[in-house]
């Protein structure tokens, strides 16, 4: 059709077929072909022919000159097309579970952006086991999980699966605690402690419970919250000792201790994921290979 708008409004500047032929490179035949497809497709004469040459139709004047409005949103439409295709342009539509929200997934996303300004980026914050749903839901194009390995609860079912990182489960003790003067802790050198943990639902707690079952003992809660600065505030006022992810140790308060455990403290993997049914797009290729630059440069800073 585009084509064809294209030849009537030649033929109606022109006033002329072979004038219009000349200036679009085509055969006369071709032009005469392209006007008469168009009339049929419409069911109304477009072109009426004389003596003196062409000239439209009211019903072709009127079609003339909606071409013009027509041809140029096309031509953006299929710019735009373009530049999504080449991840220059388009939506890219992020989420991440908090800690990662907070620290990697920002890094990212202001990399990403700085070379690829004509994409809009948006970034929402929900539980692993929140948003992994909403990306086979097509509410996004990536999202940032995690889980712990060998414990059944893999959230990537209907997922591509793309390694980010590895998150260790950090013990924070109060400063003057005593086990904080040692140099290497077990997790059974804790069974007698007090434990501050997030809501009792959630893996990471779910996590910590199950690694002092198998270090041989029922952890004793003594306070939850899902907010990791206020498990460190519960840590220094000397309430109890917990596990926090490396992640959200981005900030550590200086009257708290942080000790990795012998001989390896409990990991949980974090990883990016895209809707397995979904092509992956140039710019969600892009914005993952990001991510995994920025997973390198976290991980090796906390090596």
């Amino acid at each position: 059709m585009t084509y064809r708008l294209n030849v009537l409004r030649e033929v109606v500047a022109q006033g002329s077929f072979s004038a219009a032929a000349d200036a679009l490179s085509y055969s006369q035949s071709a032009v005469s072909q392209a006007i008469a497809t168009l009339e049929a497709e419409l069911g109304a004469a477009l072109i009426e022919r004389d003596r003196r040459g062409v000239r439209p139709t009211p019903a072709g004047a009127a079609l003339a000159a909606h071409a013009e409005g027509i041809l140029a949103r096309m031509d953006d439409a299929e710019a735009e097309v373009a530049a999504i295709a080449g991840g220059r342009g388009g939506r890219l539509r992020i989420a991440s579970f908090p800690t990662a929200g907070a620290t990697l997934v920002p890094e990212a996303v202001a990399r990403f952006r700085a070379s690829h300004p004509n994409v809009e980026v948006s970034l929402a914050e929900g539980e692993a086991e929140e948003i992994a749903p909403r990306l086979r839901a097509g509410d996004f194009e990536i999202v940032v999980l995690f889980e712990f390995a060998g414990v059944g609860e893999r959230l990537g079912a209907g997922m591509r699966r793309f390694e980010l990182l590895d998150d260790p489960l950090r013990l924070a003790l109060p400063g003057e605690h005593p086990l904080a003067r040692r140099k290497q802790l077990r997790l059974d050198d804790l069974r007698d402690e007090a434990w501050v943990q997030t809501s009792a639902a959630s893996p990471c707690a779910r996590h910590v419970v199950r690694s002092c079952h198998a270090a041989g003992f029922e952890p004793r809660v003594s306070f939850e919250s899902d907010d990791y600065l206020t498990v460190q505030g519960l840590v220094a006022a000397g309430v109890g000792v917990a596990l926090i992810p490396q992640l959200a140790l981005s900030t550590v308060r200086a009257d708290i201790r942080i000790r990795s455990l012998d001989p390896r403290s409990p990991v949980r993997k974090v990883f990016a994921a895209t809707p397995r049914a979904a092509p992956v797009t140039p710019a969600t290729a892009t914005m993952l290979d990001v991510l995994r630059e920025v997973a390198r440069n976290q991980a090796g800073a906390q090596a």
